[in-house]
């Protein structure tokens, strides 16, 4: 699968422009990260790693602490406590919980409900989340105004030459003083064998990235959804918030 690179027109001045084109270049990439992982998730994802082990791991990145249980950290190299570039999460939602074995089919992806959130937490890659970057990169990357969900969220289709393949993307206005929730998603068509066809970034603690995918299906519910991401995350920080 291939990829053009996003055209930005002109819009604040040539270092401005310069800017937003390297990061919707770079979102652009990401995109085929996207749709690779909508494919992969859409197996079953059982690999026999699965622990109920619920033991707290201390895991630094730059300058946070993270306190984790082992049963929520998706690969078995990484229920350990010590430094990491990132770590690499899987919970049952709306609970928020690790793996048991009462939800072996959620997290063995057989389940026709889908209800599995995976998390990263990470480095920041980009000067603004996915709600920051929406004014200065994806309204020039999208046709509005849209069509707008029963949900309350707006679907944008990515125009042609924006280098996001098979991709929509779904906002909501900002409301009280908060930044839209805007997330990316495989399209319908796409996203119906996938476990995870959605995602979304958010900051948190020191210079710290969570990126969560999530099933589409999911979105009828993307209050609470970011709610409950955003209150995880900070609760799981043990050193600046």
């Amino acid at each position: 699968m291939h990829s053009q690179l996003p055209k930005i027109e002109p819009m604040m001045g040539s270092l401005f422009v310069q800017r937003a084109f390297f990061v919707a270049a770079t979102l652009a990439l990401l995109s085929l990260a996207l749709t690779a992982a909508g494919h992969f998730f859409g197996h079953a994802i059982s690999l026999g790693g699965h622990t109920e082990d619920a033991t707290p791991r201390e895991i630094v990145i730059g300058n946070n602490v993270l306190e984790l249980p082992a049963n929520m950290i998706r690969f078995a190299r990484q229920r350990r406590d010590g430094v990491a570039d990132r770590v690499y999460l899987y919970l049952r939602w709306p609970e928020m919980l690790g793996y048991r074995p009462e939800f072996l089919a959620d997290f063995n992806g057989s389940q026709s409900e889908k209800r599995l959130l995976f998390l990263t937490f990470e480095p920041k890659a980009t000067s603004e989340d996915m709600s920051g970057r929406y004014g200065p990169i994806y309204s020039t990357l999208t046709q509005a105004p849209g069509v707008k969900e029963p949900s309350g969220l707006t679907v944008q289709k990515f125009r042609t030459d924006s280098g996001f393949i098979d991709e929509e993307l779904l906002i909501a206005p900002e409301q009280e003083g908060r930044a839209p929730f805007v997330a990316r998603c495989l399209d319908q068509v796409s996203s119906k064998d996938s476990l995870a066809s959605c995602q979304r970034d958010i900051f948190v603690g020191d210079d710290l990235q969570v990126t969560y995918r999530f099933p589409r299906e999911m979105l009828a519910d993307w209050q609470n959804l970011d709610r409950q991401v955003r209150a995880f995350a900070g609760a799981r920080l043990k050193g600046p918030k």
